[in-house]
């Protein structure tokens, strides 16, 4: 196979990579297209424009290399925002076997930070063609394009617009994704978010996709286009990718969590939860003497409700990217609920009513019988809350988060955001 990576040709200004591929698809047709692949890589990178994606299209053709060389460095040279100066190019092609060393390079990538140098270095060792431009950023994730073993995986079709159409607001018929989203769910998802009533399958952003489906099959991609109304679409194209399969998760102890990974961490609850002003929630679980701030931010919606319910000596499991320390909740297990009590001054043993307080540091007392009582009563609260495992909605959901939806195994009870 001869393989061929790119990534960081996009910019916040506008363009996408993925469109770049797209373009790419139909210039090396003639080649033998095996496979056209979107990987995300690690969320937490600063340098990100958007969702952090770096694409491989895979040849049949080896023989060709000179020349899909050529087309692969003047469509970059064509369609990268290189006037953005966070916009860095970069290309690895690569012809044969995949070295396990760079599949190891490529899963590190997703999970952890890499540095330029490190991604050229690697290429070279093993003969690959590597371009950069300007500081040539977009190496890394090229070349972990070309190496990641999709040991889990997912289908996107992405639709692109109309040139003339960029930069006005988008129009996709509401009634139509919703029937859309219900005819093919849960072969699709994260169409819709059924209880922000909002469509979250189509960016806001300057670039040129219109929309992008994901699902378990590039049929039900297909299908579920067809019952889409919206603006001329230009070209969509499908790729096979590591969209929704948890990849970027490692499993470790609070300990050993560091800022910009993402973990799945077990510990018990040791603070109340608490709001702050903006709408986000808070908690610290701890284990073995280390303790992590977890946080629900505003645009977890409803999931915040279930974060309130929590209290201190509950076992958790949460998933999410440490970004300044604090765990960005992406999934949260309940795995044990603590007993749950509540403050009461206590009952009159005289008339059975309730007693009052009788001032700050003095008990309590009953207004009509005169009795006295120097401490309150605990009473058991019944918890409004059920085991499992719980996840944010789609309006907030990171694109390699997986869906509860996907797990094939559940080791506990679901509550998918559905």
């Amino acid at each position: 196979m001869l393989y061929v990576g790119l990534d960081d040709t996009d910019s916040k200004l506008g363009m996408c990579t993925t469109y770049l591929a797209a373009i790419l698809a139909e210039r090396l047709g003639r080649f033998g297209i095996e496979e056209k692949l979107l990987i995300r890589l690690n969320p937490n990178i600063k340098y990100k424009t958007r969702g952090n994606a770096a694409l491989c299209i895979v040849l049949r053709d080896e023989d060709h290399i000179d020349e899909v060389e050529r087309i692969v460095v003047d469509a970059v040279v064509e369609f990268a925002r290189m006037e953005d100066e966070n916009t860095n190019p970069g290309i690895v092609i690569h012809r044969g076997e995949i070295p396990d060393e760079v599949r190891d390079y490529a899963l590190r990538v997703v999970r952890d930070i890499v540095e330029i140098d490190e991604a050229v270095s690697l290429a070279k060792k093993y003969g690959m063609r590597v371009h950069q431009f300007k500081i040539g950023r977009g190496v890394i994730g090229a070349l972990a394009s070309i190496g990641l073993d999709l040991y889990d995986h997912t289908y996107e079709l992405i639709a692109y617009r109309m040139p003339e159409n960029c930069g006005v607001p988008r129009y996709l018929d509401r009634d139509s994704v919703y029937a859309m989203d219900s005819a093919t769910y849960p072969d699709t998802w994260d169409n819709v978010d059924l209880h922000n009533k909002v469509i979250v399958f189509s960016p806001h952003t300057p670039d040129p996709v219109l929309y992008g489906i994901r699902g378990n099959s590039p049929e039900v991609l297909l299908k579920a286009q067809l019952m889409l109304k919206t603006e001329p679409v230009e070209r969509s194209i499908i790729f096979k990718t590591n969209q929704g399969t948890d990849m970027h998760l490692i499993k470790a102890g609070i300990a050993d969590a560091r800022n910009n990974r993402s973990y799945i961490l077990k510990g018990r609850v040791s603070t109340v939860p608490y709001d702050i002003r903006g709408g986000h929630v808070f908690f610290e679980i701890e284990d073995e003497g280390a303790v992590i701030k977890c946080a629900a931010f505003e645009p977890t919606k409803n999931f915040r409700d279930i974060v309130r319910k929590l209290v201190p000596g509950d076992i958790v499991r949460v998933f999410g990217s440490v970004k300044d320390d604090t765990v960005n909740l992406e999934k949260l297990e309940i795995i044990e609920l603590a007993e749950s009590f509540k403050k009461m001054a206590p009952v009159c043993d005289v008339c059975g009513r309730r007693m009052e307080s009788a001032g700050a540091g003095q008990g309590y007392r009953c207004r009509k019988c005169k009795t006295k009582a120097v401490a309150p009563i605990y009473e058991k609260v019944e918890r409004d809350l059920e085991l499992g495992l719980y996840e944010v909605p789609p309006t907030a959901r990171r694109h390699l988060a997986k869906q509860i939806i996907r797990i094939e195994d559940p080791w506990c009870k679901m509550h998918p955001s559905r």
